[in-house]
């Protein structure tokens, strides 16, 4: 009974704030358990700016954020999909799908998604060249218990995980800001240079609790 206990508290370890520059979370497994809850103090946005890097080899279709709220599963969702080459951002499920973008396998990519609720305007960044702005029916705020998941896409508030979605890979600097990040602000940070910290969600101080296999990993660079 004892051993059991332990198992369970090792499979979902307690959430810590962490400073995680020059880190990496690594997904190594394909299963519906492994993940990383990001946690945020934030429960209502009416703009959305969400950047993180990513590095897989899977050619199938993946989830490499969920935002779910009580009122809405996909609140806030990057999905690629394989059958049709195309990122999906949706904003409380409505859907925009961006098409021609260079999703090679093995290589790291800077991907920024961003929403604002006074437009309606949905825009992808990937790996610093704009897509076009597309409209989604979502002109009020994000707002309900917020769970937000890396490795997996919810189907469910906080579950409803499938395999066959489940993110295999690597995924660094995750940030989130509750506005429209400028074009300026997403170059910087595709650059790797300075720019202004999420203040959702904050890679250099980000609170997280891991699911399963998951690891935090220096991040892998390449020798000169």
């Amino acid at each position: 009974m004892k051993l059991l206990i332990v198992l369970a508290m090792l499979a979902a370890r307690a959430a810590s704030v962490q400073d995680l520059s020059g880190k990496m979370f690594t997904f190594p497994v394909q299963n519906d358990r492994a993940r990383v809850r990001l946690i945020t103090p934030k429960q209502e946005f009416r703009a959305v700016t969400v950047c993180h890097r990513s590095f897989t080899d899977i050619k199938r279709d993946h989830g490499l954020f969920s935002l779910s709220t009580s009122g809405s599963f996909n609140s806030f969702l990057i999905f690629w999909d394989e059958t049709n080459k195309e990122m999906e951002a949706h904003v409380r499920d409505q859907g925009s799908e961006f098409r021609g973008l260079d999703y090679k396998p093995n290589m790291w990519h800077s991907i920024c998604t961003t929403w604002d609720s006074v437009t309606g305007l949905v825009q992808l960044w990937f790996n610093g060249r704009p897509t076009i702005r597309k409209y989604v029916p979502v002109t009020s705020a994000i707002t309900g218990s917020t769970i937000i998941i890396l490795g997996q896409e919810q189907d469910a508030h906080g579950g409803g995980f499938d395999s066959k979605q489940a993110f295999v890979g690597m995924m660094s600097d995750v940030h989130m800001w509750d506005y429209v990040l400028s074009s300026c602000e997403i170059q910087s940070y595709v650059d790797e240079l300075n720019f202004t910290p999420g203040n959702a969600l904050n890679w250099k101080a980000l609170e997280f609790e891991i699911t399963d296999k998951v690891l935090v990993e220096p991040k892998s660079s390449i020798c000169h």
